[in-house]
């Protein structure tokens, strides 16, 4: 258990969630630093209970509901506000908010994503979750709740282990449909560490936007380049039709909002428009962020078959 030597709790949503694991990464980040960490999940289950075990209070709640955001509000100053792709995100979102602002809390950290810098009130994308983004940073900006605004890339963790470990792992391929374009992946472990800076110290970062990008931004034949020499093996890169792409993650039983998104996703990387790099990451933790090659490394066992004896 973890001792605190810090009077108020953090509010964490999202703790449970698996996908890029920021909630939970961030959770123990914080806990370590000595915080009292409120965990919201939206059900129990063996997630919930490790959060228990790492030191967390663990409230159980939704989003989109009114008292089970009271019970996680009431009494915390600061709040890391994180949801997964839904159709229900901006309700989500000013739901929070609105409770935030009830309570009055002195920081509320967005996790928001970086397409949202090319997106003004006559330019957006096919993507509704992009658009949904988009409205939640409006209403968070007329809310005059003390905002900080965190845009990540794509996660490493989401695009790499997620859609693209089997393919790795089964064929040495490298199967998406990202087309030629470069990007700039980030760890959501290097996200967590940014997070947890400014929830440590949110004062001078009130009112900021931060982009966070990965290591370097290239293309996935430079990539499969990095991954082979990560597993010492040839990994090649084979852009799929996108229509190919999305009907195998449909069959997958990937939700159609999100199935939109990825698929947006992907014709933004054909275009080039995650062709970005900033040191935002660096200005936050001090550290440099998480490779390609070590992220490959640090993951081997998911891109690599394993050995059945004879």
């Amino acid at each position: 258990m973890t001792k605190s030597t810090h009077d108020s709790s953090i509010l964490v949503t999202g703790a449970s969630g698996d996908l890029g694991a920021i909630g939970r990464n961030l959770t123990a980040m914080l806990l370590d630093k000595g915080y009292k960490v409120r965990a919201l999940v939206r059900r129990e289950d063996e997630r919930a209970e490790s959060l228990r075990q790492l030191g967390a209070e663990v409230v159980q709640g939704d989003l989109t509901d009114l008292d089970s955001m009271h019970r996680a509000i009431a009494g915390v100053a600061r709040i890391y506000f994180g949801m997964s792709v839904s159709p229900a995100y901006l309700e989500a979102t000013v739901n929070t908010a609105a409770v935030a602002k009830y309570h009055g809390v002195e920081a509320f950290v967005n996790m928001s994503q970086m397409t949202v810098t090319q997106m003004s009130i006559t330019e957006t994308t096919d993507s509704p979750q992009h658009k949904l983004h988009w409205l939640a940073e409006q209403a968070l900006a007329w809310s005059g709740l003390p905002v900080v605004t965190v845009r990540p890339t794509v996660f490493l963790e989401s695009f790499f282990l997620r859609l693209a470990a089997a393919g790795v792992r089964d064929n040495d391929e490298l199967a998406l449909s990202l087309g030629h374009g470069k990007t700039s992946p980030i760890s959501a472990v290097d996200v967590a560490h940014a997070i947890a800076a400014i929830l440590d110290d949110p004062a001078p970062h009130i009112g900021q936007v931060y982009n966070l990008t990965g290591f370097e931004s290239a293309d996935l034949d430079h990539y499969a380049h990095i991954f082979s020499q990560a597993l010492g093996r040839t990994i090649r890169y084979r852009d799929v039709p996108l229509s190919a792409w999305t009907e195998t993650l449909r069959q997958f039983g990937v939700p159609t909002h999100l199935l939109n998104h990825l698929a947006v996703m992907a014709e933004l990387h054909q275009q080039g428009r995650y062709d970005r790099l900033t040191d935002d990451l660096f200005k936050l933790t001090g550290k440099p962020t998480t490779s390609v090659y070590d992220f490959v490394k640090l993951n081997a066992t998911e891109f690599t078959r394993s050995q059945v004896p004879a």
